[in-house]
């Protein structure tokens, strides 16, 4: 079968993070943040690892899927 609706959500949640990832970015580069530059920087901090630990776990998932 492939791809469930819990690997599709496991890669929208990975999308949403790499998006705030690259927003947090270019808030911080521009240099007066919206929510401050610690809280942008924890938001930076936190996207980062669960953007790649989302689309992990959507390709774990996806691959587990596959045979049945």
């Amino acid at each position: 079968m492939g791809m469930t609706p819990k690997s599709g959500v496991f890669l929208m949640g990975s999308c949403i993070c790499a998006i705030a990832a690259v927003g947090s970015i270019f808030e911080l580069a521009y240099g007066h943040p919206t929510y401050g530059v610690a809280a942008t920087t924890a938001i930076l901090i936190a996207s980062i690892p669960l953007t790649g630990l989302f689309f992990w776990v959507a390709v774990q998932d996806t691959k587990a899927n596959q045979n049945q």
